[in-house]
């Protein structure tokens, strides 16, 4: 691995001075302070309170400043004590989970980007305030150039840019739901000290481009989603930026987008400094399950067979873990197509076949039947089992496809398998790893008539939960299926063996009842260090926990204000103290109070 480092700063072996730690996002710490031995003994050392109800944040420390998104700005903070070193406020939606960093040159200061509604901020960091010469004000209204047709679009961006050289390169949100029309998913790079548009990857492929006839004849124009609005990574020496791209829309129908639909659910790997497609991988052709890629594809090395390899790691919603080379998009441990089940939606050409990999196997629960409903509770298992009967749900393997009479169940939800968690890396070990939720949804596509043209589509619905009914009770938002809900996977990089897997979380309710081991529902990343240790918030029993890296052993959990569903971050102090820091906001998935409390830990002073 080849550390980051920023001219005039602190390099990353004490920083966190990127989303996951280095550009190629393995979220892998040198620090070595808190170990196995110790761990036990963290406690809280300081909290802020951003007033952001629901962050999901990951802060960068650099040179000795802490940057953080909360509600409507962005703060600088001192890192070892959460001291507010400045403030830059922000009237629009931010970017809720942080920010990019630029190290500036000899004319130009270190700099900061997120999003602010639909625009593109610069600040400076030594001033807190719009970086000068950059756009209007600090500001490049980032609508222009992908509205197609349209007078005005949604268009927000939830993640942070990505940073190669002096290039910002940016994702976004857009219009997911019916109708299918929208801003364009594009990805863009912008000359980081003026913001001038330096190219464009359309991500809906226009006449003329590589990809165009995946789509019907005009499918393509002002089709929304295809768009990045989880993280992208950057492999400095190759020049590279890896994209995850996300579903055409709509989500669940696609009777009007016949084909796969490129570039829509591929992991494609663009030319960092021009936007130009090296190559890509569609790893869902023709999405009805919203089956988005979103998590950071995690870069690192294979050694395989005495030769080293170059290879970039996606974990996905449905529960896979694919690794290709990253300088060729050839799958390391093998890939291939397989039929699945087919949709009996009017209008509807499902892909007679999906990609799968060979190795490892399915990290999450990818299909269903009826002996593996949920038995350890009596009142519980009840709910559970009319569910299943009453609503008469039919699982049908990976990718089943939700039918116009009658319900199915898709395994996993959209909350995933895996989702914009994403994989940590332990470059010594050799190991990858990611957390996971076996969690499925039900339902099925109903009938919609226009009321003006007569036009049928369909939508899809549930007796009750809405079009994004899970498998589980709505009143405690347990799963239907046995334990364990949710689980920490370990994958040996060298093999593509899973090397372990353990529950991840609790459940309070079923714990205080004597049923243990059971994993919670999470969503956040993890993270490791040189010591040994992994470090995970995620799961909705308001706890961050320490694992052994090699063996999966839990070794510590600290208690949060509300769930941590972000990533944290470790960084040594100006104090001599290695810090944990977590972002516990709460979220509405599972019905979780919303909370604001960014925390941090460390070892009692000496």
């Amino acid at each position: 691995m080849t550390l980051l480092l920023f001219t005039g700063i602190l390099s990353a072996q004490t920083d966190w001075p990127v989303y996951g730690h280095d550009p190629g996002g393995m979220r892998h710490s040198p620090l070595t302070q808190i170990t196995a031995k110790n761990v036990g003994q963290l406690e809280r050392a300081w909290t802020f309170h951003s007033g952001k109800a629901g962050s999901q944040v990951t802060p960068l420390v650099i040179n000795g400043v802490m940057y953080v998104t909360g509600n409507n700005g962005v703060y600088a903070l001192e890192p070892e004590t959460g001291k507010v070193l400045w403030k830059y406020p922000i009237a629009s939606f931010v970017t809720r989970r942080g920010v990019a960093y630029w190290p500036g040159d000899r004319s130009t200061h270190p700099r900061v980007y997120t999003g602010a509604g639909s625009d593109l901020v610069a600040l400076d960091v030594t001033t807190g305030k719009p970086a000068p010469g950059f756009g209007n004000e600090g500001v490049v209204d980032m609508k222009k150039g992908v509205l197609g047709d349209l007078d005005d679009a949604r268009l927000t961006m939830a993640s942070p840019p990505a940073v190669f050289k002096d290039i910002v390169i940016t994702g976004s949100n857009n219009n997911e739901p019916a109708p299918s029309i929208g801003a364009y998913g594009d990805i863009r790079g912008w000359d980081a000290r003026t913001g001038k548009l330096v190219w464009t990857f359309h991500t809906v492929p226009r006449p003329g481009e590589p990809g165009h006839d995946t789509w019907p004849e005009n499918g393509w124009k002002n089709r929304s989603g295809v768009n990045n609005w989880g993280f992208m990574t950057v492999d400095l020496e190759r020049g590279l930026v890896f994209v995850p791209l996300g579903a055409p829309t709509t989500d669940f129908y696609g009777a009007d987008r016949h084909g796969d639909g490129l570039y829509g659910n591929s992991l494609v790997a663009l030319d960092a400094a021009t936007g130009k497609v090296k190559w890509f991988r569609q790893l869902v052709h023709h999405d009805l399950w919203d089956y988005d890629l979103a998590a950071p594809p995690a870069l690192f090395e294979i050694t395989r067979g005495g030769k080293k390899i170059p290879a970039v790691a996606q974990i996905t919603k449905m529960g896979m873990l694919f690794v290709f080379d990253r300088t060729t998009g050839e799958p390391v441990y093998g890939m291939e197509e397989r039929p699945v089940a087919q949709s009996r939606v009017p209008g509807e050409q499902t892909s007679p076949t999906q990609p799968f990999p060979l190795k490892p196997p399915p990290l999450a629960k990818v299909a269903f039947s009826k002996d593996e409903l949920y038995s350890k509770t009596p009142e519980h298992a009840a709910f559970c089992k009319s569910l299943y009967e009453e609503q008469q749900l039919k699982n049908e393997g990976p990718f089943t496809p939700y039918p116009p009479e009658g319900n199915a169940m898709a395994w996993p939800s959209t909350l995933g398998g895996g989702n914009w968690s994403g994989i940590s890396v332990d470059p010594k070990l050799g190991y990858l790893f990611t957390n996971v939720n076996n969690l499925a949804q039900w339902g099925h596509m109903e009938k919609k008539v226009d009321a003006k043209t007569g036009e049928v589509t369909y939508a899809r619905a549930a007796a009750f939960g809405g079009s994004y009914a899970r498998f589980w009770d709505p009143a405690n938002h347990i799963p239907c299926q046995n334990p364990p809900f949710g689980e920490l996977v370990a994958v040996n990089a060298a093999t593509g063996d899973i090397a372990w897997k353990v529950p991840l979380g609790i459940v309070e309710e079923l714990e205080a009842k004597g049923i243990h081991n059971t994993g919670a529902l999470n969503l956040g990343g993890s993270i490791t260090t040189a010591s040994g240790l992994l470090f995970i918030g995620a799961t909705n029993d308001n706890r961050i926990r320490a694992f052994d890296s090699k063996t999966g052993k839990e070794l510590w959990a600290g208690m949060l204000d509300a769930d941590g569903q972000a990533t944290p971050i470790t960084f040594m102090g100006k104090d001599g103290r290695q810090y944990v820091v977590i972002m516990a906001g709460g979220g509405p998935y599972w019905g979780a109070p919303a909370g604001d409390s960014l925390i941090a830990f460390a070892l009692p002073r000496k």
